[in-house]
C-alpha cells in the first residue's frame, strides 16, 4: 500500500452480505411457499456450481439477465432429474428474488469494520447485481447508511471487471483512481479489473485456496485494519 486512500470500495455479494447463506435460506422458503418437496442440501450441491457459471457467464455478456434467472433453476432441475414445468419455474424465479432480501445475514465483522472505516474514508459499493435487489439487501441488511454512492452494472450499462464501471464509480464517488482502494472477493472482476485501471485493492479470499503473489489478501474482514 503506498498512495494515501481516500475512497474505499466495497463489492457486496459474498464480500459484506452473505449471499450463500442468505441465498440457501430464500430456496429453502420458495420451495416450501411453492409445495415443492426437494431435499434442499441435494439442489445446493447442483445449483450452487451451475449459478456461479450463469454469473460468469453474465459478467461477459452471454447471457442476459432473463436468461440467467430462469436458467439456473431449469438446469439445475434438469441435472438432478427432476423437471418442473417452465411456469413453475418462472414463478420460483420471481419468488426468488422477492423473498432474497427478507434474508439479510453479513460476514462476520461486517458492521465492526464499516464502523472502523467511516470516519476515516469514503465508502462506496460497485456491484454486478441487479440495481432493485442490491439497494433492498444494502437497505434491509441495515448497511445502506456506511456508503456515499452506490454503482450497479444496470445503470453502468457493462459488468465488473470491465474497466467503464470502475471509472463510471469513480466519477460517480467524484473519486481519484491513484488515492481509491477496491475490495472484493472475485479475483477476476473484483481485483484485476480495478488494478487494471489503477486502483490499489485488497483480495477478500474468505477460504484460500491458492495465494495471488502481489496482491494483498485477507481471509477476515477485520484485518482491513491492518491496511487502512
Amino acid at each position: 500500500m503506498t498512495n494515501k486512500i481516500k475512497d474505499v470500495f466495497f463489492d457486496l455479494d459474498h464480500t459484506l452480505w452473505d449471499f450463500e447463506k442468505n441465498s440457501s435460506l430464500t430456496l429453502k422458503k420458495i420451495f416450501e411457499v411453492n409445495q415443492l418437496e426437494i431435499d434442499l442440501d441435494v439442489f445446493l450441491e447442483a445449483y450452487v456450481p451451475i449459478n456461479f457459471e450463469y454469473w460468469k457467464r453474465f459478467r461477459m455478456g452471454e447471457v442476459d439477465k432473463e436468461t440467467l434467472r430462469f436458467g439456473r433453476l431449469n438446469d439445475t432441475f434438469n441435472q438432478l432429474k427432476t423437471p418442473v414445468e417452465s411456469h413453475i419455474v418462472n414463478k420460483l424465479s420471481d419468488d426468488y428474488l422477492s423473498y432474497l432480501s427478507s434474508f439479510n445475514y453479513l460476514f462476520k465483522d461486517t458492521v465492526s469494520i464499516l464502523n472502523y472505516l467511516q470516519p476515516k474514508y469514503n465508502l462506496h459499493i460497485i456491484t454486478n447485481g441487479f440495481e432493485e435487489v442490491q439497494t433492498s439487501k444494502l437497505t434491509n441488511s441495515n448497511i445502506l447508511k456506511y456508503f456515499k454512492t452506490v454503482t450497479n452494472s444496470e445503470e453502468a450499462g457493462v459488468k465488473k471487471p470491465h474497466p467503464d464501471i470502475f471509472n463510471y464509480a469513480l466519477n460517480k464517488a467524484n473519486a481519484e483512481v491513484n488515492s481509491s482502494m477496491m475490495i472484493g472477493d472475485n479475483l477476476e472482476a473484483d481485483i484485476l479489473g480495478a488494478i487494471n485501471i489503477g486502483f490499489q485493492a485488497i483480495y477478500f479470499n474468505e477460504i484460500p485456496l491458492t495465494e495471488h503473489h502481489n496482491i494483498t489478501q485477507i481471509d477476515k474482514l477485520i484485518e482491513l485494519k491492518k491496511y487502512l
